[in-house]
């Protein structure tokens, strides 16, 4: 898998990815404790309209700024989104209100629905052996489990010496490292972008989803997985703290368990992938994700104590697994598409 990072382009990109993910998990952290100062128990509802406006964010923003940056050099785009999503970082720590949250959080999705897709354009150009291809998509939700695993964890340890607050920072350090990594990186030449009107721009990504049998499934199985993302993202620090009455630190833990279940996955796929269709394994993962979601309620049933503590950590551990059955290879799918 690592014979990828070989590739010195694909090597300074996936520090980047890392480098901004480390920083983006410490945010996630310091966001769902800072909601829960605002706003006690309601901090669920908070954190589920903050959900609601990074999905609007990137349904609406996405396509529009696909549209609008297609001719633009995409190192430009990549390092343009870093530099905005760092200033709304540096801005967390002040926010007083409930609205500015939701107002920072849309700006902040807004640059990642810029960021992403463009990023993910760049890796099959970086790597256009399907083989590498695979392994750096393994590489790839290995890093964004760092979000879930190595963050929290950082952000578990930060959290005994200095308050939350200061976990804003080491978010705005992560996209700004991310910013010059991609600026000091040779980017592959490609063709120039044929003319094309707006509109048509605009609509081609929905159009070749909906044309293609393959990618209108994909459609229904990330919709599976976002009723466990939305779950765990939402509840994490309700269950931790207004429920089970834990520290904040155990916030971190939990969330580490569900990237813990998920990296262990995307360390496996390759081989798997190698050896099994893609189908079958995206159809086990969202047959496993439902039933994890009933084992969470039966669990939160229980009398509080270490049994359902460990039980809990377990679920996410799952949840987190099978996730990565699902999304990891889709990105095999859109490429072939």
């Amino acid at each position: 898998m690592l014979d990828v990072l070989r590739n010195r382009a694909y090597r300074k990109l996936f520090s980047a990815q890392v480098i901004a993910l480390v920083g983006t998990g410490l945010l996630t952290v310091a966001l769902g404790l800072l909601a829960f100062d605002l706003a006690g128990s309601d901090a669920g509802l908070v954190l589920g309209t903050a959900l609601t406006i990074k999905m609007l964010a990137y349904v609406g923003v996405a396509p529009v700024v696909s549209a609008i940056t297609g001719r633009i050099a995409r190192k430009k785009v990549l390092i343009g989104a870093d530099v905005t999503r760092a200033a709304v970082a540096l801005s967390l720590p002040f926010v007083g209100e409930i609205w500015q949250i939701y107002v920072l959080i849309f700006v902040l999705q807004a640059a990642s629905a810029t960021f992403t897709p463009t990023f993910q354009a760049v890796i099959p150009e970086v790597l256009p052996d399907e083989g590498q291809y695979t392994r750096a998509l393994s590489l790839s939700r290995l890093a964004y489990d760092l979000e879930a695993l190595v963050s929290p964890a950082l952000a578990a340890a930060l959290l005994t010496v200095m308050s939350y607050h200061n976990l804003f920072v080491g978010t705005f350090v992560g996209f700004v490292g991310s910013a010059l990594l991609v600026l000091a990186t040779s980017f592959p030449s490609r063709a120039p972008v044929a003319a094309a009107p707006f509109l048509d721009r605009l609509t081609r990504g929905a159009r070749i989803f909906w044309r293609v049998r393959e990618l209108r499934s994909l459609l229904f199985l990330n919709l599976v997985v976002a009723t466990s993302t939305a779950m765990v993202i939402v509840n994490t620090v309700v269950l931790v703290q207004g429920r089970l009455e834990r520290p904040q630190t155990d916030v971190a833990i939990l969330l580490a368990a569900y990237g813990g279940g998920s990296m262990l996955v995307a360390l496996c796929l390759p081989k798997v992938l190698d050896r099994s269709p893609d189908r079958t394994v995206m159809l086990t993962g969202a047959a496993i994700l439902p039933v994890g979601l009933v084992a969470v309620a039966v669990i939160t049933a229980m009398d509080a104590g270490t049994p359902q503590w460990i039980a809990l950590i377990g679920a996410w551990a799952v949840l987190g697994a099978a996730t990565a059955l699902v999304s990891t290879p889709s990105s095999r799918l859109l490429r072939r598409a």
